[in-house]
Formats: structure tokens, C-alpha cells, sequence
């Protein structure tokens, strides 16, 4: 017996092995059935006290921090991959996404997601029913205890939100099993929002103010107020978005930051550098000064339990791929590390080119502030990349391929995975702390951001325009295009995707793309228009995609009730 996802992972020839053994061991032992746990952790022996209950919120932290910072599937499918913003460079015909008719169904994407959501959910159900199981004594006051409990149930509602978003009705698990389950029922999406709702409340009513929290990147008030006007968003409730929004906005201190800050001030490595570019340079995330950051997910790099980030590995070209210049020397002869040249550059790190951006992110959406808008200058999206040989003629050129004899190169590889525009908002120029031979190997040791301010007053916008009131959606667009010193957006040009767009530039690798089209019902329509893959276009995306299939093992071992299959699989 294998837990893995809320639903516990038996095949049928175990189920029948494992009631087989219920019925011998009964027949040895009247006390077989007694619910005396000896030898594992449960809700009635794990949690004494605070201490016990501070152990079990770390580990949601940490679980968390999975899902945004490593090389897997999750985090790549969940902010670019497949959807309008990115396909897969290394690999664009066969690569993760990029064909939905096939791999949705017949790989372990859908499987992954649903099984890390539903590990999310059991561990902060385990937590809540411990908590409540503890005696009050042992608490410095119900605040405590309240504050406990409100940490638990975000992470709740933060697992629940992934789920009800990609595959609409799903079972609805507020207990923590330790038995084995096989009669689960999918939950009308009205219930599961009404579950998300009602813990994000709590949240919001019962965590620290920012500022007060345990520890950077702990959870708090105003992250709970964020999570849940997006909540209502999903569900139309659009001035109940406005109001959570406002709240975050207007009650907790913060502010989008306007002027330069942080550790990295006078050691730009690409162009002048600027507000945006501080946002994201190493040890500026969880500075006090900045007041943006709401939750942020936290990479400690040389302590126990610390972690890394594969942001570089995930997000970036793999220019040291690319073989020789135009006279056959070695293109990139990088940085000088035990008696060798590594090829690698150590401002550039050692990217692998799974997520490569659609000419909808690199481009189009820049076309009209193209030289004024920070966020696209030469320093956060480095767009030109130089021959590095001083043995070659082109030391110091521009790479241009149409510099190579025709037929001499192989123009996907070129343009999909070896060079391509680099967003420095996920890389850490010399700033390697690991493996020097490989420029730190693809990852990087800097936090990342959960919830950043800008996308609150995005979500607001959103809701204004649900609320006909366009005016108001384009002065908080506004607020974020004014930092990046682009053309203010007049209340005529505000629609849905005018605000994806924004979203795209402001917070590209940040946020989960793929829940905000599906929540939108936009899936489908933005990938046929936008993911351009050139083996592969439209990802081969079919109209039943915008909803995911329910893995068919969950079907399958639910043998006491029937979980039906989404549409179209």
C-alpha cells in the first residue's frame, strides 16, 4: 500500500491480497481491528504541541517549494510549457506539451500534478485534524493555535485551488485517511470553491500581519487575502475580488517598488540596471525594504535542508550547445576552471532549454514600447549573445547565424534551443555557488516569488473589467506600466487579453499561466493562436483539453464508486 495522492495507490490484485489478510488476521486476533497506531504517524500521536505542529508547517513549505523551484514537470507546465507562452526548446517535437492529444493521456504530466495537489492536501488535512486534537493547554493562547490551523488550511486551499481548476469536479477530502479509501466521488466545483473560500477566510482572519510572520516566506495575511480574490475571480464574484484585491492593496503595507534597491546596487552585469531588474537579483526578495514581495519561496543555499532553484536550467538557451564559429573555432570557450576552459559562462550559467518562449512573449507583446519599457531592456531580457573565442576571426561579434555557409547549420536547433531571448529575471549572473566546471550546473540559489504585489492589482483589474468598469481596470494596469516607464493604457484598450498581456510581461515565469487560462476557459483558444512551436504548432491542443483528464489509475482503484472521466478521454 503506497499513499500518493489523497486516493491511496493499491492495484486490484493488492486489494484483494490485503483483505485476504484482514480476514486471516481477524480469524488469529479479536483485537486485530483495535485503532491503537504503534509503529506510524497519525493525527492522534504526532502533534503534542507547537513544536510538533512548527515541524509539520515546515515540511508544507518545503513540499511547496517543490513544485516552484525544481527541474520537474510540474514546474514547467505550471508557469510556460503548453500553454500561450512557451514550448519545449531542447526537444520541440516530442519534448513535455508539445502534443496535448497524446501526452495528456498517455504520460504521467496529468498523474504528477493531480498526485502532488492531493500529497499537498493529505498532509495539511493530517495537520488540521491534529491541531484540533491537541489540548488548548498546551498553547500560549487560541491565537496560537488559530494561527496554526490558518497556515495548514492555505495550503489546503492552495492544493484544492490546482485541482478544481484543471479538472473541474474533483473528490472532496477534508479528513485524514489512514485506511484504505476506494468509494471517492468527484465534488460539484460549487463545493470545492465553498471549501477554498471558507479556508482562505480563515486564513486571512487568523495569520500574522506581514511583517510579523515566524520567518521569511511563512504565510501570512495578506497572501491568504491575494489567493482568495483569485478564488472569487474563478468563480465570476467580481466585487468580491475587488474587495479581497483592495484589501491586499490597501491594508497591509505594501507598495510596488519605484526606486532602485538591494545587495546588488553599482554590479549590473548586462546594461544599467534598473527597479525590475532589483526585484529579482540575489538577496533582494526577502529584504525589508521590499514591500512588493507577499510570498516568497525560499532557497537557502548552505544550510541543512537548504535547496536550489533549476531556473536557469528550465528557462534559459543552452548557447554552449551550439558548436563552432563561422571560421570552426569552439564558440564559447567560457570560464577557465582547473586548467581548462568549460565552455560555460559563468554570467550566463548552464541552461538546458526546456522552456523556450513563444514569439508571442519574446515579441509581439513588446511591439509598441518596444525601446521604453523597462522590463524589455537589454538587461532583463538579454537578446544578444556574442562570440567568446579570441582565436576565432568573430571574437566579440554578435552570434548571427546567417553569418554560417547555407545548409551548414540546423536552423531548429539554432533558434529553439542554442540561442534564443534569455530573461535574466531567473538567472543569476556570477552568482554560481556550485559545480564552477558547469557554471552551476543550470541552478541557481536566489528566492523566488509565489505572490508578487503586481499581480494582485492585475487580479483587481480583472475584476474591475468583469464589473464593466474599465476606467478603473486601466488605472491599476497603470500602476504597473508607470513603473515600467510604457505608454499608459487608455480604458478603451482594456479587455481580458490586454490583461493576459500585461500579466505575460510583468510576470512571465512567475505566475502559473496554465491555471490562469484554464480558469479563464482560454486554454485551448490562446494555444492554437500563440504557441508556435515549429515542429508542433498549437501543441496539437484539442477542445477538450482546456479541462484535464482524471488519471485513469484514481478510475481505475476506486472500485466501491464511480469517479467519471472529463470529457474527450
Amino acid at each position: 500500500m503506497k499513499y500518493i495522492n489523497g486516493i491511496y495507490n493499491l492495484s486490484k490484485r493488492c486489494l484483494v491480497r490485503v483483505f485476504t489478510l484482514l480476514l486471516i488476521f481477524t480469524s488469529c486476533s479479536e483485537n486485530f481491528l483495535d485503532e491503537t497506531p504503534l509503529d506510524f504517524l497519525t493525527p492522534e500521536n504526532a502533534y503534542s504541541g507547537p513544536a510538533d505542529v512548527e515541524q509539520a508547517i515546515v515540511g508544507l513549505h518545503s513540499t511547496v517549494r517543490v513544485l516552484y523551484a525544481r527541474n520537474n514537470n510540474h514546474t514547467c507546465i505550471m508557469t510556460a510549457l503548453g500553454t500561450d507562452l512557451a514550448y519545449f526548446g531542447e526537444n520541440p517535437a516530442g519534448g513535455t506539451m508539445s502534443d496535448y492529444a497524446s501526452q495528456l493521456t498517455a504520460t504521467s504530466i496529468s498523474p504528477e500534478v493531480w498526485r502532488d495537489a492531493y500529497q499537498i492536501i493529505q498532509r495539511a488535512n493530517v495537520l488540521i485534524v491534529g491541531i484540533n486534537k491537541t489540548e488548548d493547554a498546551v498553547w500560549e493562547s487560541e491565537a496560537q493555535k488559530n494561527a496554526a490551523l490558518a497556515e495548514a488550511k492555505f495550503f489546503r486551499a492552495f492544493g484544492y485551488r490546482t485541482l478544481v481548476t484543471l479538472y473541474g469536479n474533483v473528490p472532496l477530502v477534508t479528513e485524514a485517511f489512514n485506511y484504505i479509501k476506494t468509494d471517492f466521488v468527484r465534488a460539484p466545483k460549487a463545493e470545492v470553491y465553498a471549501l477554498i473560500e471558507e479556508d482562505l477566510a480563515f486564513a486571512a482572519a487568523n495569520l500574522p500581519e506581514p511583517g510579523s510572520e515566524a520567518a521569511p516566506g511563512r504565510i501570512t495575511q495578506g497572501a491568504a487575502a491575494h489567493l482568495l480574490s483569485e478564488i472569487y475571480l474563478a468563480q465570476g464574484k467580481f466585487q468580491s475580488a475587488v474587495d479581497a484585491s483592495s484589501d491586499v492593496i490597501n491594508n497591509y503595507g505594501y507598495t510596488l517598488m519605484k526606486t532602485r534597491f538591494g545587495t546588488k546596487l553599482g554590479n549590473d552585469v548586462f546594461g544599467t540596471g534598473d527597479v525590475y531588474y532589483d526585484l529579482f537579483r540575489m538577496n533582494n526578495h526577502n529584504l525589508t525594504e521590499n514591500i512588493e514581495a507577499i510570498w516568497v519561496i525560499q532557497v537557502e543555499p548552505v544550510v541543512i535542508g537548504g535547496y536550489d532553484y533549476a531556473s536557469e536550467r528550465m528557462y534559459g538557451p543552452a548557447y554552449y550547445r551550439m558548436g563552432n564559429t563561422p571560421d570552426g573555432k569552439k564558440a564559447f570557450l567560457g570560464e577557465y576552471v582547473s586548467g581548462k576552459y568549460t565552455g560555460y559562462s559563468d554570467t550566463l550559467g548552464r541552461p538546458v532549454a526546456w522552456v523556450r518562449p513563444t514569439s508571442y512573449v519574446l515579441y509581439k507583446i513588446w511591439q509598441s514600447d518596444w525601446n521604453n519599457d523597462i522590463r524589455n531592456a537589454e538587461h532583463n531580457i538579454k537578446r544578444n549573445f556574442y562570440f567568446d573565442n579570441p582565436a576565432s576571426a568573430y571574437h566579440g561579434q554578435k552570434v548571427d547565424f546567417s553569418l554560417y555557409e547555407a545548409g551548414t547549420r540546423n536552423d531548429i536547433n539554432d533558434t529553439c534551443q542554442y540561442i534564443f531571448p534569455y530573461f535574466m529575471k531567473i538567472a543569476t549572473p556570477l552568482d554560481h555557488y556550485t559545480d564552477p566546471a558547469r557554471s552551476g550546473g543550470g541552478t541557481t540559489h536566489k528566492d523566488l516569488y509565489a505572490i508578487r504585489l503586481a499581480e494582485t492589482y492585475l487580479i483587481r483589474a480583472e475584476a474591475y473589467l468583469g464589473l464593466n468598469n474599465t476606467e478603473a481596470a486601466a488605472a491599476d494596469i497603470n500602476e504597473i506600466r508607470n513603473r515600467a516607464q510604457a505608454t499608459p493604457v487608455t480604458p478603451a484598450e482594456v479587455d481580458i487579453d490586454y490583461i493576459l498581456d500585461e500579466r505575460a510581461r510583468e510576470l512571465y515565469t512567475e505566475e502559473w499561466r496554465m491555471l490562469t487560462l484554464c480558469r479563464l476557459g482560454l486554454l485551448v483558444e490562446r494555444v492554437r493562436i500563440y504557441n508556435d512551436n515549429p515542429l508542433s504548432p498549437g501543441a496539437n491542443i484539442q477542445d477538450n483539453n482546456n479541462l484535464w483528464p482524471i488519471p485513469q489509475d484514481q478510475i481505475d482503484l476506486n472500485i466501491d464508486a464511480e469517479i467519471t472521466q472529463n470529457p474527450g478521454y
